[in-house]
Parts: C-alpha cells; sequence; structure tokens
C-alpha cells in the first residue's frame, strides 16, 4: 500500500527477528562456492536514518536494536547480525539501521545477482541511488514485487533466495503471499523462501502460518517472537514471525539458542514468548494433495448447510431393511455393506519448542 513507510517502524523487534533470520539464510547460502540470486519483493528504502522524524515519531527502534546495541553477551549469530549494523555506524553511535537490501549487497558475493522490488514512488529512488554503482549485480525495479517475483524464477544460477514482507495493510496481501508462492514452488520447488507476518488480532494473519505448513515442500521452519501480551487498551502487533520453506537444516539449532535470549531482552511483560517449529515431509506432493482436499471438504461442509436424512425404506425379502447393489455381495443382516477405506498419507508431526516468557 503506497501510504505504508517502513521508516516509522525502521529497527523494532520485527526488523530484528527478519534481519536475524536473513542473515544466516545467506550466511548459509555462501557456503557453496556456485553463485545464488536473492529476490525481495518488498524491498522499502533500504536505509534508515534513526535520526529522522519517522524514526522518532514511534521510536520503535529502542525496543528493538536499541537493546542489542550494548549489549556484550549476544549468541554468535545474532551478534553477527548486530555487527553487520555497526558497520554501518563506525562512529559507535546508533544512527543508522540498515534495511534487508543493504545487509543482502553488504553479505552477496560478486558473482551473486540482487533484484529489488518497491512500490512506493518516493522509496524506490532513494534505494536506486543507494545502488547506483552497484553494475549488473543488482537490479532496482519500481513495481509489483509478486509481479517481479514471477518474472526472476527459476533463476539462470539455479540457487535462490527470495524474502517476501509486505506490509499487510490490506488483507488481500495474505492470499496474495499464498498465492505467490504456490506460483514460485511450480517454478522453482527448489528455492528456499522467507516469509515475514505480524501477529496482530487479524484472522488472517492468525491463520497464514497454517496455510503455509501445507505447501509442497521438503521442509519447513516457523518461528515467532512475541514482545509481550495482547492488550485491549494497545491493540496493535504483539509480535512478527517469519516462515521458511526449504530452510537450511542448521537453522532450528541456532534459533533455539537465540530466541530464549530475544525474548528475555526485548520482551516487556510476562506475556513475551516464541515458538519454534521445523518440520520434514518425505512425501510433499501427496501431502499438498491430502491437505488440500481436507480443507476443500471442510468448507464445502461449512458452505452447505446439511439436511436431515430420509428414513430409509426397508427391502422386502432382506433381514433388518438392507439393500443390496448390484454385483456385490450382501453383507450380514442388520449391518450395511461398505466398501474398505484406504487412508491417506498422515503427515508427520512437527517438533515444537516454545518459551512461555
Amino acid at each position: 500500500m503506497l501510504s505504508y513507510r517502513h521508516a516509522f517502524h525502521a529497527g523494532n523487534h520485527a526488523d530484528v527477528l527478519k534481519h536475524l533470520v536473513l542473515v544466516q539464510l545467506i550466511r548459509y547460502m555462501e557456503q557453496k562456492d556456485k553463485p545464488f540470486m536473492v529476490v525481495d519483493t518488498h524491498a522499502g528504502a533500504g536505509c534508515y536514518s534513526l535520526e529522522s522524524d519517522y524514526a522518532n515519531k514511534l521510536a520503535e527502534y529502542e525496543g528493538g536494536i536499541g537493546r542489542l546495541w550494548e549489549r556484550d553477551d549476544l549468541p554468535p549469530a545474532l551478534a553477527d547480525y548486530v555487527g553487520l549494523v555497526r558497520q554501518l555506524n563506525p562512529s559507535g553511535k546508533l544512527k543508522l539501521y540498515p534495511g534487508s537490501p543493504w545487509l543482502t549487497w553488504k553479505l552477496a558475493r560478486e558473482a551473486d545477482r540482487l533484484r529489488f522490488y518497491e512500490l512506493h514512488s518516493s522509496d524506490v529512488q532513494i534505494l536506486g541511488k543507494s545502488f547506483k554503482d552497484a553494475g549488473r549485480q543488482v537490479m532496482v525495479t519500481l513495481g509489483d514485487g509478486f509481479a517481479g517475483l514471477k518474472a526472476s524464477l527459476p533463476p539462470l544460477q539455479r540457487r535462490a533466495l527470495v524474502l517476501i514482507d509486505p506490509s499487510y495493510e490490506l488483507k488481500t496481501d495474505y492470499a496474495a503471499v499464498f498465492q505467490a508462492l504456490e506460483d514460485s514452488l511450480t517454478r522453482f520447488p527448489t528455492g528456499t523462501y522467507a516469509v515475514w507476518y505480524p501477529q496482530i488480532a487479524r484472522i488472517e494473519a492468525r491463520k497464514l502460518p497454517d496455510r503455509l505448513k501445507r505447501l509442497p515442500v521438503k521442509s519447513w521452519l516457523h518461528v515467532s517472537l512475541s514482545v509481550h501480551a495482547p492488550s485491549a487498551e494497545a491493540p496493535g502487533m504483539v509480535g512478527s514471525g517469519m516462515f521458511i520453506l526449504n530452510p537450511p537444516w542448521t537453522l532450528e539449532a541456532e534459533l533455539k539458542q537465540i530466541m530464549p535470549y530475544l525474548v528475555e531482552t526485548l520482551g516487556t511483560d510476562a506475556g513475551a514468548g516464541f515458538t519454534l517449529e521445523y518440520q520434514e515431509n518425505p512425501n510433499p506432493s501427496s501431502l499438498a494433495r491430502s491437505d488440500e482436499a481436507a480443507e476443500e471438504r471442510a468448507e464445502r461442509m461449512e458452505r452447505t448447510p446439511r439436511a436431515p436424512s430420509p428414513p430409509r425404506e426397508g427391502v422386502p425379502g432382506r433381514p433388518g431393511g438392507q439393500r443390496q447393489m448390484p454385483g456385490r455381495p450382501a453383507g450380514k443382516p442388520g449391518s450395511p455393506t461398505r466398501s474398505p477405506r484406504t487412508p491417506g498419507p498422515t503427515p508427520p508431526r512437527p517438533r515444537k519448542a516454545r518459551s512461555g516468557g
């Protein structure tokens, strides 16, 4: 939505979680020499001044990166992320906060390719100026990131990381995220897809993680961070989550060490906590078909009221009024004849790690 400006929220607790995960995803992809592509569908301005009127109107960074800035006990992966922010602030004073494009570019190698899409005309101008000397490595595009993602896949490099984090000011954004992932997995099923979402009261936000769990991927990881309990007096965002399709196998163990620290450091009341789930799907396509069919049946049942069943009429000469279909042997008297039912695939249960505070 064109009224949204991320400068109001730069460096908050949601940015901490999102950018921490992003840095770890890129670090993992760099372990192989083969180049990769990064697609950022909602790139924003790329870098934000924490001394601007935008940032100081809400000062959300004080409850995010500000609480980590002076700490000397950061877990290694968290220290890696904070260290990158420090590179943007060589004086030691926290003045600037990097967006995902800056962090991606800072970590990318010369052969890697970066594709940044942004729909806000002012932000995309700022973003373009930041990378005017980046040459062919970086492409900045004014336009719809979902359409840009479709045009970018499959990548020539055959390796890709996709970051999807719209503003979600429109409730249709949730459906657009799901549809974009469905299409992307058809075009490039082996890519790594990272989706950020807010923890708010809207039903579409609460249902999004469960919908993403049914996508046909070999594995997924879901991590969320709540910094305070929901409140009727302050009904805004209580936290956020990251859902990663085809994540690195190392990411779950790293987050198990980091998330309790973030709850302790960024949490503001006893309602702070985190969720960490990981699942491997041995047969993704069968699982997706089974879940999709079950969801469609449930939706049909909700839409269509069930009419009362008419009384069954007995058939003269057959015990218990049992009817017999042509070519099918009669069952035992008083019990209907049923064909054996073949059970569908049973999805594996995800591993969960939860903390209440």
